[in-house]
């Protein structure tokens, strides 16, 4: 069994400019790390590795600088790492994105299983992993809680739809994104860090893809647009009132009431 598990590098910290152009963070010089949820993934892979003997494979989009992701995996136990980098992917949306994945994906080809973490915590909208199925025209379950069992030709998942809970069976390949505590994330192993020192990345750039067209890339290849980008004004004013539960009860009334927000 073939397993490819989709990370992504987000930034390391919250104090993170924006260009105020294209609306896209500016990530050089800041610290960097991997996206959490994609943890939980990894673990995903990791552990049915364990139990059928399956070949993890870790991939990833981002500037060559992403590789460091890719050696975190290698560390935690993942067999075979790739980065899809190249300028021309830069500024990507969820839509650009998920394409660019999804034909990395397919020229590597084989894999029976592709694992995405729930979302990142630097786009938030938890929608690259059911996209990447959607171009690759696979089955996906979204919000997958437990992983009750593997078949011979398919898998049978719990996926958490907050009122209640639903058991989904999908033939291979197929496509899940797991939620936060499905696993615990083991930590990066010292010996595999000794192991895969020399271990290589391989590189795909756009050239490498089957769709060579520009304008599906990137910034181009992105119907988002951000219209305006800025940080909210921290505001330091605020009112003190010593008095009686009742009184300052009526005060926040009429303050309420004052600022039209009752």
């Amino acid at each position: 069994m073939k397993i490819a598990v989709c990370i992504k590098q987000v930034p390391g910290t919250m104090q993170v400019d924006i260009d105020p152009d294209t609306g896209v963070l500016q990530r050089a010089g800041i610290s960097a790390k991997m996206n959490p949820y994609d943890l939980y993934a990894l673990e995903t892979a990791l552990r049915l590795k364990q139990q059928v003997g399956a070949h993890v494979t870790a991939i990833t989009m981002g500037p060559p600088q992403a590789q460091a992701i890719i050696k975190e995996a290698y560390m935690m136990g993942a067999d075979e790492g790739v980065i899809l980098s190249d300028t021309r992917f830069a500024g990507a949306d969820v839509l650009a994105t998920s394409y660019t994945l999804a034909g990395g994906l397919s020229k590597l080809g084989g894999f029976d299983l592709i694992i995405c973490g729930k979302q990142t915590t630097d786009g938030d909208t938890a929608q690259v992993g059911p996209a990447i199925a959607e171009h690759l025209n696979i089955p996906h379950v979204a919000w997958v809680k437990t992983i009750e069992h593997m078949e011979e030709k398919s898998i049978v998942v719990e996926q958490n739809m907050e009122d209640s809970l639903e058991v989904v069976r999908m033939s291979y390949p197929c496509l899940i994104s797991v939620e936060k505590d499905i696993y615990t994330p083991r930590l990066p192993s010292y010996l595999n860090k000794k192991k895969t020192r020399n271990k290589q990345i391989s590189v795909l750039t756009l050239d490498d893809l089957s769709d060579q067209s520009e304008e599906n890339y990137g910034l181009s290849g992105s119907p988002t647009q951000v219209e305006r980008v800025f940080s909210p004004q921290p505001r330091d004013d605020h009112t003190t009132w010593d008095c009686e539960q009742v009184d300052g009860a009526e005060l926040l009334y009429d303050l309420l009431a004052t600022e039209k927000f009752i």
